[in-house]
């Protein structure tokens, strides 16, 4: 396969990913503000700025946010390359350049799932139809990764597809976490002790789809530690970042299963990353919460860069 052509199915599955988790942040950031037991956290302007911090968009610290334009900007502006409606666009592109590799039923989905974001009035959406847009994306996301998943053949094109898919979810996992953790500390700096039990970490978890389940495991309220260690060192739940790296490092043995014992491959970090992981507990990072959390995200960087480096760019 083309260098380019595996480049487009590995970022097909990225930016689907990638506007599945900001839509769920906006949608679940905007409206637990509202029921938030915390006046910080009902705050407006520090909603808006959580919501840019997703995206990666810079704001100035004494500029006012205005909540339209944010939220526009988040979902449907056609000129911000970060915006929800860019992401469908791109992960569309990516689906026609390797058109003849996916299935008919996949490629239907994906082009039925742009037209209906395009279509999408921009009116209705910053007046009342936040909620109904970021559900819908969140819905359709969920279809389209069914039918990659029951409608294609699991070899190489797949791998590849899931490949993108996993390495943004622990990815998009990790800047959430580093997002409600900072979020966290400020909403209790006046009283530290409370950082523990945050209405953050409940915010947290149904940011990544994850607070029921996260209930079911702990059989109590969300806690910094509980939740800490099932987002990060969790090795069944499909939506934290030890899973995900289990299954990233399946899809990269499915393209080059002769790389296995190279060192230096991406293959050989990501098998790495995954022992360190597979055998540190929540008493291990305690002490260094915020550090680790950096330290995962730049090392699935990294881990991002020597996949394209090595199986893009040849």
């Amino acid at each position: 396969m083309l260098a380019r052509i595996a480049n487009n199915l590995f970022w097909m599955g990225r930016y689907i990913e990638r506007a599945e988790h900001t839509a769920r942040f906006t949608n679940v950031n905007y409206f637990s503000s509202l029921d938030a037991p915390n006046k910080l956290s009902r705050d407006r302007q520090f909603v808006l700025q959580s919501i840019y911090e997703m995206v990666g968009e810079e704001d100035e610290k004494d500029e006012v946010l205005i909540e339209q334009d944010v939220l526009y900007n988040v979902a449907l502006n056609p000129d911000k390359h970060y915006s929800i409606l860019k992401c469908i666009c791109y992960a569309r592109e990516n689906a026609n350049s390797s058109r003849d590799l996916i299935s008919n039923d996949c490629y239907e989905t994906i082009n039925k799932f742009y037209h209906s974001v395009m279509n999408y009035s921009k009116d209705y959406f910053v007046t009342r139809g936040l909620h109904d847009f970021t559900s819908h994306i969140m819905h359709q996301s969920t279809i389209l990764k069914g039918k990659i998943r029951g409608t294609m053949l699991h070899d190489e094109v797949y791998a590849l597809i899931k490949l993108g898919i996993n390495i943004e979810r622990a990815t998009q996992v990790t800047r959430i976490l580093q997002i409600k953790y900072d979020a966290a500390e400020q909403v209790t700096s006046s009283k530290p002790k409370h950082l523990k039990k945050s209405y953050e970490w409940t915010t947290l978890l149904k940011c990544v789809d994850s607070f029921d389940i996260n209930r079911r495991v702990y059989r109590k309220p969300p806690t910094q530690s509980t939740v800490i260690e099932f987002l990060m060192l969790n090795p069944n739940s499909p939506r934290t970042v030890l899973y995900c790296l289990s299954q990233i490092k399946e899809h990269i043995t499915m393209l080059d299963p002769l790389k296995a014992h190279e060192k230096n491959t991406a293959l050989f970090l990501i098998g790495k990353m995954m022992c360190e992981y597979k055998y540190k507990t929540v008493e291990d990072i305690e002490d260094n919460v915020k550090e680790f959390i950096a330290h995962t995200f730049s090392s699935l960087i990294k881990l991002s860069e020597k996949l394209e480096d090595e199986y893009f760019y040849h």
